[in-house]
């Protein structure tokens, strides 16, 4: 096991005990036993099965409207180009601008020629979209779970067509690393956690705040930021539609969350959860290192901390940084999980900053594509 994740481990129980042992045996799955490593692991999860037969209890009005808005927004994976000739070594129409490789600058990437360069852009993206791809797998799953854990037919009603749409998202991925890129990784450590963690949870609402709120949060941030920079059209197209479908997501687990972390729970329960998405929010941090790209490529020509130093200075992971926790910081604070208790917390990732930023599910398609 990694010492790093021992100390992760041990900092979180000096936060908040009871979170700590809520992540233990997920953290054990990803960081000690490798489960992510597997081709196929299997993950229980213990939560109840609701059902309403008086079809009744549709809960907040904004679920149905969500529902509307979704049946309308469905799109076909197959009216994509997917003839489109995609070369991720060519440096004149780039999948990711070269300035935003995490290497970029460094003596020794300095040291590459062009055809080792074109390599590792190659290897750079196939991880991003890789590790997007088994986001996705995850959101698929969550979001069938939440259509059997949510207390609300309106909430079951707009979830059926997030499963449609994960479903949809994991297929254009898969496809495009298959088709265009050739080359798969497997789902990084940290995320694996994560997905572990909201999966196996029995509680409705750490899937929705896992989810729907985090690593759906982030993608959005991630997506939009690659839509931007990118060059390549078939790719640039996947993303427009999958962004349209991810903002319905996370309006989604706004409006489910709001009330409930700001009138229906415990002091203690709403502390708890404050406790968790700050843990999470550190994990998926922590996500965008590219260590599978150290160990495959540099392992051998420097240290990993100074690989990390690297990383965590580059542009890219600036820019990763200011997209991915604009949204989140907001949404957060839009729950009710951002009180002057945890906001040091925050302070101290030097995520504060984007408290006053506009809840992903207050921006337009065309505010979050520009953004």
């Amino acid at each position: 096991m990694n010492p790093d994740n021992i100390n992760l481990l041990f900092d979180m129980a000096g936060r908040n005990v009871k979170v700590a042992m809520d992540l233990l045996p997920s953290a054990l799955s990803g960081f000690v036993f490798q489960d992510s490593k597997k081709n196929e692991v299997g993950i229980h999860s213990g939560h109840n099965i609701m059902y309403d037969w008086t079809y009744s209890n549709f809960g907040n009005p904004e679920f149905m409207n969500l529902y509307k808005k979704a049946k309308k927004g469905q799109w076909d994976s197959d009216d994509l180009a997917w003839d489109t000739d995609v070369d991720p070594f060519n440096f004149e129409l780039p999948i990711f601008p070269e300035r935003l490789q995490p290497m970029y600058g460094h003596p020794s990437y300095n040291k590459l020629d062009n055809r080792e360069k074109g390599k590792l852009m190659h290897s750079t993206m196939s991880w991003l979209l890789s590790n997007f791809l088994h986001g996705e797998q995850g959101a698929l799953y969550a979001a069938a779970m939440t259509v059997e854990a949510t207390p609300w037919m309106g909430a079951k009603y707009y979830g059926s067509t997030q499963v449609m749409d994960e479903a949809r998202h994991v297929e254009v991925f898969h496809k495009y690393l298959d088709k265009k890129l050739n080359k798969l990784y497997s789902v990084n450590d940290n995320l694996f956690v994560i997905i572990h963690a909201l999966t196996s949870s029995a509680e409705w609402d750490i899937k929705f705040l896992g989810m729907q709120i985090m690593i759906e949060g982030l993608a959005l941030g991630a997506f939009g930021l690659m839509y931007k920079v990118t060059r390549e059209p078939l790719l640039k197209e996947l993303l427009k539609n999958v962004i349209s479908d991810e903002a319905r997501h996370v309006h989604y687990g706004v409006e489910a969350l709001r009330d409930y972390y700001t009138k229906e729970v415990s002091d203690q329960k709403r502390r708890d959860r404050e406790d968790w998405a700050f843990e999470v929010s550190k994990l998926l941090r922590d996500r965008f290192l590219f260590l599978e790209l150290y160990e495959e490529n540099f392992h051998h020509a420097m240290k990993k901390e100074e690989w990390v130093k690297m990383v965590v200075d580059s542009e890219i992971m600036s820019e990763f940084r200011r997209t991915l926790f604009s949204r989140l910081i907001p949404n957060l604070k839009a729950i009710g999980l951002l009180s002057d208790r945890i906001k040091p917390k925050y302070e101290e990732l030097g995520l504060l900053r984007y408290e006053n930023g506009t809840a992903a599910d207050r921006l337009t398609l065309n505010e979050l594509l520009a953004a």
